[in-house]
């Protein structure tokens, strides 16, 4: 709808965590790297966390894509609210292993561990990735916990990746699940935007969506009003620039202010804690180029080249 009118060639702001608009703050570039390096260095086991909306599935979509240009095998378990059973289904048919439907656990394991051998001989890395990993059942995490047993006297044949709420952390804190928590290699957590970040953020978004001069669309201070209502979290801060598009494409603006964004949050019934409308951060009193640091826009193509299961 607003897309000719503001020269976009996509539109910036989706709520579908697409790795094409990937705008990695130094905290999200650092635990994409990490879990990268776990898989990489076969450590077995890796945990990201951070609240809802803070991006943890966008990083979990860049990580499948490096996966595939490496031609790795994955399992991706998008929705966990699985038994013991249907868990165990759910992975092998989704590594393409195949199963009869009478097999049992243990026949569904002693499957599984042939295959991950028989992967391990070929040079061929196997991941399991569970979002909304928060909402596992404990006998599940216990289970999950058990596959780090299939491994060589070097290597975990199986690596595993975690992401979910902090509830997560919390879970993996308890001492029912110490044995869990000792066999992390690497636990990272993603953390709200900067008012700074979110100005880079939205920006560089703009201009990955095709335009030029992105600050004279949104400007700072607009960015400001922005970061206050969604508190930095980057899904808000695209739904409140979406509709920012969309009031603005109305009114036929060419630039969106600050009333544009407070009509919109408080329609929305947004907030953002103890400011007030009107009251936004600041960004000091150093002029900003609104560029990103050096390496970090497309920081996922620092990951090798390669395609989905074979």
């Amino acid at each position: 709808m607003y897309t000719e009118f503001y020269g976009l060639r996509k539109t910036p702001f989706d709520l579908t965590p697409d790795p094409f608009f990937f705008s990695p703050t130094a905290r999200h570039y650092e635990a994409l790297a990490s879990l990268w390096y776990g898989l990489q260095q076969r450590k077995g086991f890796v945990v990201i966390t951070g609240e809802v909306g803070t991006g943890k599935t966008l990083v979990l979509r860049c990580l499948l894509q490096a996966l595939q240009r490496e031609q790795a095998q994955f399992s991706y378990v998008f929705n966990p609210r699985l038994n013991t059973e249907e868990f165990f289904r759910y992975i092998t048919a989704d590594f393409g292993i195949r199963a009869p439907r009478a097999q049992s656990k243990s026949e569904l394991l002693w499957e599984l561990n042939r295959w991950l051998m028989a992967l391990h001989n070929s040079g061929t890395m196997a991941v399991l990735l569970v979002d909304e990993a928060h909402l596992l059942e404990w006998e599940i995490l216990e289970e999950i916990r058990l596959l780090t047993n299939l491994e060589t006297t070097q290597h975990k044949l199986l690596q595993i990746v975690l992401s979910g709420q902090p509830e997560l952390e919390a879970k993996l804190d308890s001492p029912d699940l110490r044995q869990l928590k000792q066999r992390i290699a690497f636990r990272t957590k993603l953390l709200p935007l900067t008012p700074s970040e979110t100005r880079d953020y939205i920006w560089n978004r703009l201009r990955r969506a095709g335009v030029n001069g992105p600050e004279c669309l949104f400007p700072e201070g607009v960015c400001g009003f922005i970061h206050g209502w969604s508190g930095g979290l980057p899904r808000l801060v695209n739904s409140i620039c979406d509709k920012a598009l969309i009031h603005g494409f109305a009114e036929q603006a060419r630039a969106i202010t600050p009333e544009m964004i407070d009509e919109i949050a408080e329609e929305y019934g947004l907030g953002s804690g103890d400011e007030q409308p009107g009251e936004r951060v600041s960004f000091g009193s150093s002029p900003s180029t609104g560029t990103m640091p050096r390496g970090r826009t497309g920081a996922v193509s620092r990951f090798p080249n390669t395609r989905r299961k074979g």
